[in-house]
């Protein structure tokens, strides 16, 4: 396997899966003493351009985010079509997701992962930018969220 095939050895995020983000999110609001955040929904695939193992996917999910210093925390909490989010969901229960990376060369980046063995799993767009959800769990124990922002 090549080395720093990532060029950024920094987490930006944590993503934990849960069943209900209003529970959720104000558990973590209540245990840190801070303001519980909004949470909103994903892009429709239209805007997101979401695909799912190489598919189009209309599978939405609500976002809430806690800015923790230096990493973000993420809670997702997916609709119920298929999409990565679901399927972990489904398999593990709630908890750990993945951590995130923010990376320059997104095509560049996700073609390495790849030939290292790391298939894409899931990717799409958001307002400023573009993310995908590479495959690491055999190597890495944990899925890699990578983020590119414009």
């Amino acid at each position: 396997m090549e080395k720093n095939v990532l060029g950024n050895r920094t987490i930006t995020q944590i993503g934990l899966l849960v069943n209900d983000i209003d529970e959720t999110s104000q558990a973590y609001a209540d245990f840190f003493g801070i303001d519980k955040p909004d949470w909103f929904w994903t892009d429709t695939v239209d805007k997101a351009k979401t695909e799912y193992n190489g598919e189009p996917s209309i599978a939405r999910a609500k976002l809430a985010f806690f800015d923790m210093g230096a990493l973000q925390l993420e809670l997702i909490e997916p609709d119920k079509h298929p999409s990565t989010w679901r399927e972990h969901l489904d398999k593990h229960g709630e908890g750990p997701h993945h951590i995130a990376f923010v990376i320059d060369g997104m095509k560049d980046k996700v073609s390495l992962m790849e030939k290292n063995g790391m298939p894409l799993v899931q990717k799409g767009e958001y307002t400023g930018g573009r993310y995908a959800y590479m495959d690491t769990f055999k190597q890495l124990k944990i899925m890699l969220e990578l983020l590119e922002n414009d």
